[in-house]
């Protein structure tokens, strides 16, 4: 079974009525409620918790972690940081949702500023699927709408994607590359850009499948981490293993 820990900073939900009527369990216990139906061993974390609930026997057991941030990403400790970013290189997948964008693990794994265009507008999106043979893409129709989000739109400053699964357009008229792909060291990471608090997108259906693809393609990081330093030569020259 994969374990996932969904990671949410919680100060919107704690400040905002209008947010707390849209997720009265918070965001992270949204997202919990449909990866639990999904057959994930489900648990939860949080900023304001000790080590901001990302402890090393946490992570230890984490083959998913989901982030989610936005007001108090300057508030996530910098040593756990280094440790989740640990654990993503020996594995461990990463799903970064929507303004996660600017977390410092997503921005340290990317080595980019991570900027982009945005505006609160209550604008409708449209959701396209440009890898339709990409797992992550598996059972997701080739459009589908969002009646209201915030508008993300490029240039997003990210590296080259290893992959483009999804690709948005805004009632405005920007796009916006919504859905990538990296490898970083032996982990697998996945960027989904839909999820604005205000906003009840972690109820669609297909905003849920596609994190559920999301986790099931970031579990499939090698664990098996290399390792480095110095060796002495293993077949010298002259010494193969057929040699009489």
């Amino acid at each position: 079974m994969v374990h996932v820990t969904v990671w949410n900073e919680f100060r919107h939900e704690q400040e905002s009525e209008l947010v707390r009527k849209v997720y009265p369990a918070g965001i992270h216990g949204q997202l919990a409620v449909f990866l639990e139906k999904a057959g994930f061993h489900t648990k939860t974390a949080t900023l304001d918790q000790p080590e901001h609930g990302l402890t090393e026997a946490v992570l230890s057991e984490t083959d998913v972690l989901i982030w989610w941030g936005h007001m108090a990403h300057g508030e996530v400790a910098d040593e756990i940081v280094e440790r989740v970013k640990h654990h993503v290189l020996r594995g461990m997948g990463l799903v970064v949702l929507h303004s996660g964008h600017m977390s410092k693990i997503f921005m340290s794994l990317m080595g980019t500023s991570c900027d982009l265009k945005w505006r609160e507008a209550d604008e409708k999106e449209r959701i396209f699927v440009v890898d339709p043979s990409h797992e992550i893409a598996s059972g997701i129709p080739e459009a589908f709408e969002l009646e209201k989000e915030e508008m993300y739109g490029e240039y997003f400053d990210v590296p080259a994607p290893d992959e483009t699964i999804f690709l948005s357009w805004f009632e405005g008229g920007n796009v916006f590359r919504s859905g990538l792909t990296y490898r970083r060291g032996n982990g697998r990471i996945f960027y989904f850009q839909p999820g604005h608090e205000s906003y009840p997108t972690y109820y669609n259906e297909n905003v849920q499948k596609v994190i559920i693809n999301g986790v099931n393609w970031c579990s499939k990081g090698n664990r098996a981490y290399p390792t480095y330093g110095h060796e002495e030569a293993v077949y010298p020259i002259g010494k193969g293993t057929n040699e009489q």
